[in-house]
């Protein structure tokens, strides 16, 4: 029971790390996130760069959709530019997870540390903003090594094996809990780490 309450709160780590990134880049940069899409769709390779690197910094294809959608409604960008964008924004979701799929829990502590430092200095400024960015990037690494550490423990059990077989064993079933799984996170990103972290 301790260790599956572990791995519980190591997801709601994750999520609340991707969470203190998001609102910080979006505070620190979100007009020029904006000015970024805007003018990146002038082409079509433009527009999906411009999907990948938006969603990349944010860690939000959410985010992403939001924007475009906005501008979309306000006949700033046409309909085939923004699905080029989104078609961005899905490759940029899946760049990052394989960066945060690397062992980089050593950076961890480090950019906690820095973000607290910066965050405590100067809270209501860019610095503290970005400091808070920083935060939820060690909070996302410190979380992703304990849910390693906790599925490690769990996965010896006969009862997890089996509740995972059966979960994995009809594709609908998977596609249904991954819907399920997203939609409480409000992040596809936690759900692919948390899943590649239990493979």
């Amino acid at each position: 029971m301790q260790h599956l309450l572990n791995l519980l709160a190591a997801i709601a780590l994750l999520v609340w790390g991707i969470q203190m990134v998001r609102t910080g880049i979006l505070r620190v940069f979100g007009a020029n996130l904006r000015q970024l899409i805007s003018r990146g769709v002038s082409t079509r390779l433009t527009a999906l760069l411009s999907g990948v690197g938006v969603t990349a910094i944010v860690q939000s294809s959410t985010a992403t959709a939001l924007i475009v959608s906005a501008f979309v409604g306000q006949g700033m960008i046409s309909l085939t530019s923004a699905l080029i964008v989104m078609l961005g924004a899905d490759v940029g979701s899946s760049l990052m997870a394989v960066v945060f799929s690397l062992d980089l829990s050593w950076l961890s502590p480090l950019c906690i540390f820095t973000g607290v430092v910066l965050y405590v200095a100067r809270q209501d400024t860019r610095v503290g903003r970005i400091g808070r960015v920083l935060i939820g990037l060690g909070l996302m690494l410190l979380a992703l090594r304990l849910i390693t550490e906790a599925t490690l423990v769990l996965t010896q059990s006969e009862t997890v094996r089996t509740l995972l077989l059966a979960v994995t064993s009809d594709i609908t079933l998977e596609i249904i809990t991954g819907a399920v799984l997203a939609i409480i996170s409000y992040s596809s990103l936690a759900t692919v780490l948390l899943v590649s972290a239990l493979a």
